[in-house]
C-alpha cells in the first residue's frame, strides 16, 4: 500500500514539513528571546534578515499541508474499491484504527496553519512587525501538531491490508450508525437541520454585513463562522446528503466526493471550509487593529477576509439549496 502515488506524496509532505517545522524551532525561539525592533545590533539586524526566509519557506510548508487534506480525502475515496466491504473512504478510513484520527488531525493541522497564515500576513503589513512573537509562540504549538498528524498518518498508511474486511459508510452514518457521534447527526430531523442551517447563515451574513459597514464585531462574526462549519456539516450529514442519494438512511458525507454523484461534495465542501477561514481570520485581522503600525493595514485585510467569507457561505448556501430543489425526494409534506 505504500508505494501508491498519493501515499508517497502524503508521507514526503509530512516529513519535509515536520523537519522544516523542526528546523525552525532554534530560530523561533531566538526571536523570542532576543527581538528587539529598537535595536540596531547586528543580531538584531541579522533575525530581521532571516525572518523573511523562514516565513516563505513556513508558507510553503503550511500550504502544501492544506494541499494534502483534499489529497488525502481524495486518495481514501479512490482507494475503496482495494478493500472487501468499502464503498468510499469511509471504508478505507475504517480498514485501519488510525484511520479516520488521521483524517481529524488533517483538517485541524489545515485550520492551525490557515490561520497562521491569516497571523503572519498581518504581522507583515506593519512596519515594525508588532505580531512576530505572537506568530513564532504560535510556531511552538503548531509544530507538535503537524508532526503528531504525520505520525498518526504514517500509522494508518502502515496498517492498511489488503485482506481486511471491513465496514461500508451505512454502517456509520445511518438512523441506527454504530458510533454515537454518527447516529446523533444521522437521527437529527431534517427540519431542524435545515432550520439550523439557515439561522446560522443568516447570522454569518448579518455579522459579516455590520462588520463591513461599521468596520466592529469582527470577534461575532468570526465566531458565527465557526458555529456554521458545525452546523453546515451536520445538516450535511442529516439531510443535504439524504437529498443528493434520493435515500432516506443514505446519510454518508463521504459518497457525495464520488463520481456518480458529480463530486458534488467538493463543492459543498471547499467553500464551507474556506468560508471558515476566511470568516475566523477577518475576527484575527480585526483584532490586531489595537497596534499602532496595523491601525489602517489591519481593518482593511479583516474587510478582505470577510468579504472572501461571505461570498464562500454564499456559495454554500447556494449550492445546498439547489441540491435540496433538484432532488426528486420529497421530505416534507405540504400542507392541505
Amino acid at each position: 500500500m505504500l508505494f501508491q502515488p498519493a501515499i508517497i506524496a502524503l508521507i514526503l509532505a509530512s516529513a519535509v514539513s515536520t523537519l522544516m517545522l523542526a528546523s525552525s524551532l532554534p530560530f523561533v525561539v531566538r526571536v523570542l528571546r532576543r527581538w528587539d525592533m529598537a535595536s540596531g545590533a547586528e543580531t538584531q539586524l541579522e533575525m530581521e534578515r532571516r525572518t523573511y526566509l523562514v516565513a516563505t519557506l513556513l508558507k510553503l510548508v503550511l500550504v502544501a499541508q492544506g494541499a494534502a487534506l483534499v489529497l488525502f480525502v481524495f486518495n481514501a475515496d479512490r482507494m475503496a474499491s482495494l478493500f472487501t466491504g468499502a464503498m468510499c473512504a469511509v471504508g478505507t478510513l475504517k480498514v485501519d484504527r488510525w484511520g479516520f484520527p488521521a483524517l481529524y488531525l488533517h483538517m485541524a493541522v489545515f485550520f492551525l496553519s490557515a490561520f497562521w497564515l491569516v497571523l503572519n500576513h498581518v504581522d507583515n503589513l506593519g512596519w515594525d512587525y508588532p505580531l512576530i512573537r505572537l506568530k513564532y509562540a504560535a510556531l511552538l504549538g503548531l509544530a507538535p501538531v503537524v508532526a503528531v498528524a504525520g505520525g498518526v498518518q504514517l500509522a494508518y498508511f502502515l496498517g492498511l491490508r489488503a485482506d481486511v474486511i471491513t465496514s461500508c459508510c451505512s454502517t456509520l452514518f445511518s438512523g441506527n450508525g454504530i458510533t454515537v457521534t454518527s447516529n446523533a447527526l444521522a437521527a437529527m430531523p431534517h427540519g431542524v437541520a435545515l432550520g439550523l442551517l439557515a439561522a446560522g447563515l443568516a447570522a454569518v451574513a448579518a455579522s459579516g454585513a455590520h462588520f463591513l459597514l461599521r468596520g466592529s464585531g469582527g470577534v461575532v462574526h468570526a465566531l458565527a463562522s465557526a458555529a456554521v462549519l458545525g452546523i453546515g456539516l451536520a445538516a450535511v450529514v442529516s439531510t443535504i446528503s439524504v437529498y443528493v442519494y434520493e435515500l432516506p438512511h443514505h446519510h454518508c458525507p463521504f459518497c457525495l466526493l464520488k463520481r456518480e454523484y458529480g463530486h458534488v461534495g467538493y463543492a459543498l465542501y471547499l467553500p464551507l471550509f474556506l468560508g471558515t477561514v476566511c470568516g475566523v481570520g477577518g475576527g484575527i485581522a480585526a483584532r490586531t487593529r489595537r497596534h499602532p503600525s496595523l491601525a489602517l493595514a489591519a481593518p482593511r485585510a479583516a474587510r478582505r477576509l470577510v468579504g472572501v467569507s461571505l461570498a464562500c457561505f454564499a456559495a454554500f448556501g447556494v449550492v445546498a439549496l439547489w441540491l435540496v430543489l433538484r432532488s426528486h425526494l420529497i421530505l416534507f409534506e405540504a400542507a392541505p
